[in-house]
């Protein structure tokens, strides 16, 4: 009768393994099928549920010319997605006492000009402030610049719009947010994220882009002219150190800052509170922006997501807070669009998303 029970068990954990790779080989197959589509090289992909990685694992190349494969392990680099970090420093400082959200931007650059009087920390945040993105017209990205030459170059361009009048995305103005970093802390603003967020949440991969450094496990990027495969463009060292996105990460490392998210570990609930509220423009309506996050819902699902896009890397994190889950999605491909793999992965484990009947439950 033992034996009889003990081939039971045996046959039913036999099932369990088998329905578990069918869950697990229905995403990898629906991952490669879209990066064949895309002609991505390599993607490593997290899916993280109650601040736990359930599955995390890389797919093609990091490397092409080397034949390199991507594993959980590849570093690459964030894009955008690195604004939510320097919002989270900037939040930390605010706790402090050291920032004030509304306070005008010329209490901390007391030479700022004029037509800036309207522009405050939470507008720079928002992209609300008119700072413009013509600074990119202005200089030479094989160029390298310091900080004090990239600040008086923005301040020497006319703004957008009034600040406060519109919500135009705007790189500069996260730029000057690092800059702001060092005014009030002394420290260059990567310092004080390693020091405050990466340390401290054991994200042991995430730092400031070297291209001098030796970095284990860096991804290559690649962009595609006329449909053949290239390397990514060069740009200046220091133009790869500003706030506005200039970080190495894994989707490990990602995972990690996601789990501290739902803590209080790096901020006060009422701080990722008001950093996850959409902003209030001048005519009091709203835009779907908080504090370096995009703010979404679909089908009664709310979203806190960032996407990033720079030198042959294209990012993305999305957080469906309700549900506890969280897809996370690195490129190393200009115009991969992940942020539509990682919406069609999350649909596979959230019915009410799910594409038809497809659908997973872990």
């Amino acid at each position: 009768m033992k034996r009889k029970a003990a081939i039971v068990t045996v046959v039913l954990l036999s099932l369990c393994s088998v329905q578990g790779f069918s869950q697990a080989d229905k995403v990898d197959e629906y991952v490669r099928s879209e990066m064949a589509k895309r002609k991505i090289p390599g993607l490593s992909l997290a899916v993280v549920r109650n601040g736990e990685v359930i599955k995390a694992r890389g797919y093609g190349l990091a490397n092409v010319e080397l034949n390199c494969p991507v594993t959980a392990e590849t570093i690459y680099q964030s894009g955008s997605v690195g604004k939510q970090f320097t919002a989270t420093l900037i939040m930390m400082l605010v706790e402090e006492g050291k920032i004030k959200l509304d306070a005008p931007i010329s209490t901390y650059f007391h030479d700022a000009p004029a037509t800036w009087k309207g522009i405050t920390a939470r507008r720079l945040l928002t992209h609300t402030a008119g700072i413009s993105d013509k600074l990119y017209d202005q200089i030479n990205l094989r160029q390298d610049y310091t900080e004090d030459e990239l600040y008086h170059k923005i301040a020497s361009l006319p703004l957008d719009f009034p600040p406060g009048e519109k919500h135009n995305y705007s790189n500069p103005g996260y730029l000057l947010l690092g800059i702001l970093v060092r005014k009030v802390t002394g420290d260059f603003y990567g310092d004080q994220l390693q020091k405050r967020i990466f340390n401290p949440l054991g994200m042991a991969t995430a730092r400031i882009i070297s291209e001098a450094d030796i970095v284990m496990n860096r991804a290559a990027g690649y962009r595609l002219v006329k449909g053949e495969l290239k390397n990514q463009e060069w740009v200046a060292p220091m133009i790869n150190t500003t706030a506005d996105g200039s970080l190495y990460l894994t989707v490990l490392d990602m995972a990690k800052w996601d789990a501290a998210l739902y803590t209080e570990k790096i901020l006060k609930k009422a701080s990722l509170d008001e950093m996850w509220t959409p902003v209030k423009l001048n005519n009091g309506t709203t835009e779907k922006y908080g504090f370096g996050w995009r703010l979404e819902e679909i089908r009664g699902h709310r979203i806190i997501e960032h996407g990033g896009s720079w030198q042959g890397f294209n990012t993305h994190i999305s957080r469906y807070v309700g549900d506890r889950l969280t897809v996370i999605a690195l490129a190393n491909l200009d115009g991969a669009h992940p942020e539509e793999i990682v919406k069609g992965v999350a649909g596979l484990y959230i019915p009410d998303l799910a594409p038809g009947n497809a659908e997973l439950s872990d």
